[in-house]
């Protein structure tokens, strides 16, 4: 009973401390800051045109004069005829016979055996077998039913509401005077003055070197190559195959 009052007295204490909490923040009026002051735009300074500037010739150089060499005559090489291949003439086909096969002669029938009988057995009867009398169980004994015990409900005494407190009037803050902004005075633009721009003097034109011509090489006269004489090999007659042997291979004998 102790605790149970004890938990229901810090959970009212709770709970007012926090409405007055809240009640206190609401009461409390936001401070209003003077708003930021305008900053003028300053003006941007006009820069002066670029100055424009002459293209220069560009120098063309001069084409190196290359003198033109003649292509030289290379001789004819006669062709070589080969002999003509000589004729093999046609080797006749030996006919091979073919080899005769002697029949086989069929094996007789052999007649199937005849298998006797077998006697069947005498069944023996089966043996009568006694019945066992059956063991018959008590009852169940009657178990009765126990009275239930029927138990007070505890009674909760009732916890006194806690008087409710008036909300303290808080007083109303008088607002500041709000300044009038300064006004800025506008800043006169600063003019620039344009400079003069001094001309680029012109290189002086300086003449291309003459190069002077590179006396040509006196040509060699070609050394004359004696042709060397061709072998012909001697005409090898082509050697003849000995016939092939006649086989003869029996057929295989019938399975039966």
């Amino acid at each position: 009973m102790a605790s149970l009052v004890f938990l229901v007295a810090l959970l009212l204490s709770c709970s007012s401390m926090s409405s007055a909490a809240r009640h206190l923040e609401e009461a409390v009026p936001k401070k209003e800051y003077p708003p930021h002051p305008v900053v003028p735009e300053l003006p941007k300074p006009e820069l002066p045109p670029h100055p424009a500037v002459p293209e220069l010739p560009k120098p063309e150089p001069p084409h190196p004069l290359v003198p033109e060499v003649p292509h030289p005559m290379v001789p004819e090489v006669p062709k070589h005829e080969l002999p003509p291949h000589p004729a093999v003439p046609e080797l006749p086909k030996p006919e091979v016979p073919h080899p005769v096969v002697p029949e086989v002669a069929k094996e007789p029938e052999v007649p199937h055996p005849i298998v006797p009988k077998v006697p069947k057995k005498h069944e023996l009867p089966h043996p009568m077998v006694p019945k066992v009398p059956k063991h018959e169980l008590p009852p169940h004994p009657v178990v009765p039913e126990l009275p239930k015990p029927e138990l007070p409900h505890p009674v909760v005494p009732e916890v006194p509401k806690e008087r409710e407190l008036p909300h303290p009037i808080v007083p109303e803050v008088p607002k500041e005077h709000e300044l009038p902004h300064p006004a800025m005075p506008e800043l006169p633009k600063p003019e620039m003055p344009h400079h003069a721009v001094p001309e680029v003097p012109k290189e002086p034109h300086v003449p291309h070197p003459e190069v002077p011509e590179v006396p040509k090489k006196p040509e060699l006269p070609h050394a004359a190559v004696p042709e060397a004489p061709k072998h012909e090999m001697p005409w090898f007659p082509k050697a003849e195959l000995p016939p092939k042997p006649e086989f003869h291979f029996p057929e295989p004998e019938a399975k039966p």
